[in-house]
């Protein structure tokens, strides 16, 4: 992977709607992570425009067949579409890279490569959506037959753009409906992108459409929308729970949510500290902490605390920090100088509270982004802010344990339940665990997602409702 200029990469400033890029709307102007320059300016969808682009959608869906034609037919054009994404993974890397935090060798052989993956495997469900005859009196046929919404609602974070509008893409369309997807104006301008790539596969225009703009206005509107019959949610629990109310307010739909985490990574005393070390530490560097499974709580059995943190000291103290488009960087920048504040305000309270700073807990300066050093708090208490709230930043807390039962009440959060890791040599201990967290998902002696797209995501409590991924997500 080699560098790239931020100047030399060409894209769409506008919406998708109609297969068609569409310039409208009051503009705001978008900052590059990596070094704070504005380098486009992105239009507001407002109610009006959220409207053209969903009859757009409704329009697509009933001229188009897409729904019912061959469901193969439908599958062979989802993946015509996987194999463009991967053609063009340098493209869609660079235009990744330039507006996000995603360094260039990331987001080609990681991001984009995921993407392409996962609509491939989205596709092969397009046949596999029957329903089934159920049991009744044998002089009556009784049946459940699985049907498209329609059209779909998706909005997206700005940590993983085009991931993560390929979680609710794929499924979407994999199973016959039209899209309408609004990505964060942080990170607008890969997904625009990614569905001129669809159309380009044969996808009919108008079944994937973009709105760009922000929450208060067009992802207001988007969720309030009639002509939506299914929304999917991914972000903060403060704006799902704002989804969710605005969604209700104007008709019952259902409603997916993947929201907040503060992921606790339970490690016992007769754990592989290696490997422990090692997934911990990954988990706080990937993004710079900016994911909302990002294992951001360490407790560990006391016994082995000492040498479990000494050995996370010495991974975490270098990192390679510098601009997404160069492909030397590893080490992410923090989104905006506002997030930024907010990691700043909350170690500041955490302190006050009596917190200890074993290492790192300021910037990383000289790089004209917002970078944050990897950071460990020690002496802190479920009352820490920096316990209790999301942080989205590589900031790691550190509690000690001394029996089974202290150690899972110590994970258990009582707003959180997104995901943990546990890290032991006892199979039978790790089961228990497993089933004592309240986590959508918990990984054994590893930490962080695979490419195996049929596992399910989700969370427990105001982490969230539903699953992406998955045959669930279809």
């Amino acid at each position: 992977m080699s560098d790239f200029a931020p100047d030399s990469v060409a894209f769409a400033t506008g919406h998708y709607i109609g297969g068609e890029v569409v310039q409208a709307g009051e503009r705001i102007d978008v900052a590059r992570p990596s070094d704070g320059a504005a380098y486009a300016d992105l239009p507001i969808a407002d109610a009006d425009i959220v409207d053209r682009a969903v009859a757009s959608a409704t329009k697509a869906v009933a001229a188009s067949g897409w729904a019912s034609q061959p469901p193969r037919e439908r599958a062979r054009a989802l993946r015509r579409w996987a194999d463009l994404i991967e053609e063009r993974a340098v493209e869609l890397g660079r235009l990744e890279a330039l507006g996000s935090t995603r360094p260039i060798a990331q987001a080609v052989t990681g991001d984009v490569a995921s993407v392409a993956e996962g609509i491939r495997f989205f596709s092969e469900w397009a046949d596999k959506l029957g329903g089934e005859v159920a049991a009744t009196r044998h002089d009556n046929l009784g049946m459940i037959v699985s049907e498209p919404y329609g059209v779909v609602g998706a909005i997206t974070p700005w940590n993983f753009p085009l991931s993560m509008a390929s979680w609710k893409v794929g499924p979407a369309l994999a199973a016959g409906n039209a899209i309408v997807l609004k990505p964060s104006e942080l990170t607008p301008f890969s997904t625009v992108r990614l569905a001129e790539l669809a159309v380009e596969a044969g996808i009919p225009a108008g079944i994937f459409n973009v709105v760009q703009g922000n929450g208060v206005v067009t992802g207001d509107a988007l969720s309030r929308h009639p002509g939506i019959a299914k929304l999917s949610f991914t972000g903060s629990t403060r704006t799902g729970i704002a989804v969710m109310k605005a969604a209700a307010e104007t008709g019952i739909k259902p409603v997916t949510l993947e929201l907040g985490g503060k992921s606790p990574q339970l490690v016992f005393a007769d754990a592989d500290l290696d490997r422990a070390a090692a997934c911990i530490a990954g988990s706080l560097l990937a993004n710079a902490g900016q994911a909302c499974v990002a294992g951001s709580r360490l407790i560990v059995q006391r016994p082995v605390m000492e040498e479990l943190v000494a050995r996370l000291k010495a991974r975490l103290a270098t990192v390679a920090p510098g601009p997404t488009w160069k492909a030397a960087t590893s080490y992410a920048p923090i989104i905006s100088e506002t997030q930024a504040r907010r990691i700043d305000d909350i170690l500041e309270r955490s302190r006050l509270q009596g917190a200890e700073c074993l290492l790192g807990g300021t910037r990383i300066e000289g790089h004209g982004g917002a970078f944050y050093q990897p950071t460990l708090l020690a002496g802190v208490t479920a009352q820490t802010a920096a316990v209790r709230e999301e942080i989205f930043g590589p900031v790691l807390t550190i509690q000690a344990f001394d029996d089974e039962a202290e150690g899972l009440s110590l994970a258990d959060h009582p707003e959180y339940g997104l995901a943990a890791g546990v890290y032991t040599a006892d199979l039978g201990r790790g089961l228990r665990a497993m089933r004592a967290l309240k986590a959508g998902t918990v990984w054994i002696n590893r930490y962080s997602r695979t490419l195996d797209f049929i596992l399910p995501t989700g969370g427990y409590k105001s982490s969230g409702i539903g699953k992406d991924l998955g045959r669930q997500a279809v």
